[in-house]
């Protein structure tokens, strides 16, 4: 007897791969806070703190088109909307309590990624010490490019990372950059949680993070990637 629910269940979010005609099923969204030396700086921030992690909603994902830009909406209830670029892991092997040396294993491939930030209610949650989800977690929060498997890339750790907005530079970096790198990101995390396949890792972001308004066009790039073209709303 097929199972019956009393209303219809939502669709699995899925973000193509690179030369395929398949998607990845995302399970769930994770995202590493200040992993860049310089932009741990600019947050107020110093020092190779402990990993930390927030967790968004498969169904913020926004999947941009191979041809054409994306769009979101400017989101409600704030004032300043930040763009924030960063590398995404795609997991194709689930596990637990992996070793960083052994992380490679379990990586399906990477995307250029967006964590779009309500920069003022996440600011407003820090002081009162509450979650910061309102801040980080609201729909169309999670633009991304295309997947590409892992076996297509090459030197991916000395990539380049860069976003700019209407055509300036706003961000730029280079992967290596990253203070946990993937491998260790995978460690930590799967301390914690049992990795699934279809887990997206968000890297974290570098220096220079911004706010964005209505009409702006926001071009994010890594190295060896599909890029990311997002408009907003």
């Amino acid at each position: 007897m097929s199972q019956r629910y009393v209303f219809t269940p939502p669709s699995i979010v899925g973000v193509p791969v690179v030369g395929t005609d398949e998607q990845l099923p995302v399970h769930r969204i994770y995202c590493v806070g200040r992993n860049y030396a310089e932009h741990a700086k600019e947050m107020g921030f110093s020092g190779r703190e402990d990993p930390f992690f927030f967790i968004k909603p498969a169904d913020t994902l926004v999947v941009a088109a191979e041809q054409a830009p994306a769009t979101i909406d400017y989101p409600t209830l704030t004032q300043n909307l930040h763009h924030e670029v960063e590398l995404v892991v795609a997991i194709g092997r689930a596990g637990r309590n992996i070793a960083a040396t052994d992380a490679h294993h379990h990586i399906f491939g990477y995307a250029v990624g967006l964590d779009m930030t309500r920069r003022d209610l996440q600011n407003e949650m820090k002081k009162q010490g509450r979650p910061w989800c309102i801040g980080k977690s609201h729909e169309q929060s999670a633009p991304i490019g295309w997947i590409t498997p892992a076996a297509k890339l090459d030197h991916l750790p000395a990539a380049a990372i860069d976003l700019s907005v209407n055509g300036e530079q706003r961000q730029s970096s280079h992967i290596h950059q990253l203070i946990w790198n993937v491998g260790e990101i995978i460690e930590h995390l799967s301390r914690a949680w049992t990795l699934q396949a279809g887990d997206l890792i968000f890297t974290g972001t570098p220096e220079g993070v911004g706010p964005v308004v209505r009409g702006d066009r926001l071009q994010a790039r890594v190295d060896g990637l599909t890029g990311l073209d997002l408009r907003i709303a």
